[in-house]
């Protein structure tokens, strides 16, 4: 493969945006109980910090997607660079929890840009056959990100504070600005789909989409009380409606038939939303459990928590590289696997476990996560024409974060049952085992189920599409 300077450069900056994102969403778990003394945060109030950014991500992933098809991803890449870079500026320097949560939904808006862009770019830079080796490479850069956060999060929060981290990402955030307008100038003919001026955005499917993901996420921090199960039964409603809405809508902005028709797709990115849901809460509840339980400093806890992304970074463009020879179903399949038996372990653990045992249960994980993330990727975005390598993108992003957002309502869920309305400090150690008992339980059986998806899938091979792109 010719590795020209675009290619390069196209590699570098969808990289480093995907280093950008997950580096944030991983140092403000370690930052959450900082954040909570700053604020007077109760547990709950404190989970939306981290939840309002990936309901607003989930929200704008399919319109975006969509959009991207219609007027062009690079446009809206450096868009969405834009607004989450002013967002973290805002975050860094709020005065309040309330404002935080409020800047942190703006900032996930822009990750929303950004992600579902990101992956239609590198993926139509590339000749199919090295498909697998340049997203294992990006997938290797998102988990550097997890690998970085908890560690130097942990470290800048507890001799900086973690206003620091925001000001890291509007850093990185500028100079991914300064590379996407210079080598992205001219990009925007590069992609060509055949719906260029047909803007058309179905505004009914957008609003029941964006108002079922609110009432859904918002509803689960209400319960027990009677206005979260109203809530939460009115969201999922609404998505239902949503569903056979796109059904019969000749522009929709969520294809139906890419699931009905194309089972390649559709069961890799069910595997995908399955894998997310079980494994995204693990970093929120173990630094918890780390800081809380074992009294440890947020550099001690983040040293921890380094072990799982540091073997996904450096196992996930093997895998992707494999995932171009051989059937990468059979990869994804013990990656499941593999994440589901660790989630299993991490159900027992106590203020009894020794430390030695979760850091091989994440550097265990850690190669799950490898085995499936690149292979499942290269599938999903393999199984579609040039044509919708935008909106795949944007419904395997969307998957990803759904799957985030359901792990983290679960999570919610069980703070709001066990926790009340008190803050980490009020709540003893008995009760906050029982959530991690209960919350690694029901993610450790949702993870198995992924493990029939994945494998059910079929082959690659399944689907023949011509290539013309990447050239």
């Amino acid at each position: 493969m010719e590795w020209n300077k675009e290619r390069v450069s196209t590699l570098i900056v969808v990289s480093i945006t995907s280093f950008m994102g997950t580096f944030l969403i991983s140092s403000i778990n370690i930052a959450l109980p900082a954040i909570e003394k700053d604020f007077g945060l109760h547990a709950v109030m404190l989970s939306w910090v981290v939840t309002s950014f990936l309901l607003a991500t989930a929200i704008f992933l399919l319109p975006v997607g969509k959009l991207a098809d219609t007027v062009g991803v690079f446009k809206l890449f450096k868009l969405g660079i834009l607004i989450f870079t002013i967002s973290s500026i805002m975050c860094a320097i709020t005065p309040s929890g309330f404002g935080l949560i409020i800047f942190r939904f703006i900032q996930g808006a822009g990750s929303a840009f950004t992600s579902t862009t990101g992956s239609a770019i590198l993926v139509s830079s590339f000749p199919m056959k090295y498909r697998g080796r340049v997203i294992g490479f990006a997938v290797s850069s998102t988990y550097l990100g997890l690998a970085f956060g908890p560690f130097f999060g942990g470290i800048i929060t507890q001799y900086v504070g973690w206003r620091a981290l925001f000001w890291i990402s509007t850093a990185l955030g500028s100079f991914i600005i300064f590379l996407s307008f210079s080598i992205f100038k001219n990009g925007e003919d590069k992609i060509s789909n055949g719906n260029s001026g047909r803007l058309k955005i179905d505004s009914v499917g957008v609003a029941l989409y964006m108002l079922g993901l609110l009432g859904l996420v918002y509803g689960s921090s209400k319960i027990p009380q009677p206005i979260g199960w109203i809530l939460m039964s009115s969201g999922i409603t609404l998505l239902i409606i949503f569903w056979f809405w796109e059904k019969f809508q000749t522009d929709p902005i969520f294809d139906s038939k890419m699931f009905t028709k194309n089972r390649l797709f559709a069961f890799s990115n069910i595997a995908a939303l399955i894998n997310y849901s079980a494994t995204y809460a693990i970093v929120f509840l173990l630094s918890l459990f780390l800081q809380k339980t074992f009294r440890f400093s947020p550099r001690e806890a983040g040293s921890i928590l380094l072990a799982q992304p540091i073997v996904m970074a450096i196992f996930s463009p093997i895998a992707g590289r494999f995932s171009d020879k051989i059937q990468p179903r059979y990869l994804a399949t013990t990656g499941m696997a593999i994440c589901s038996s660790g989630l299993l372990f991490f159900s027992f653990i106590s203020s009894d476990t020794a430390i030695w045992k979760i850091v091989i249960t994440l550097i265990w994980m850690g190669l799950g996560f490898a085995l499936f993330s690149s292979p499942n990727m290269n599938t999903i975005m393999s199984s579609v024409p040039k044509t919708q390598l935008g909106i795949a993108s944007g419904t395997s992003s969307t998957m990803r974060v759904f799957g985030q957002i359901v792990s983290m309502t679960v999570a919610t869920l069980f703070f709001t049952i066990f926790f009340g309305d008190n803050s980490l400090d009020q709540i003893s150690n008995e009760s906050f085992l029982k959530v991690i008992k209960w919350g690694f339980l029901t993610f450790a059986l949702i993870g198995t189920a992924g493990i029939y998806f994945s494998f059910a899938r079929g082959d690659k091979e399944m689907i023949n599409h011509s290539e013309s792109s990447a050239k």
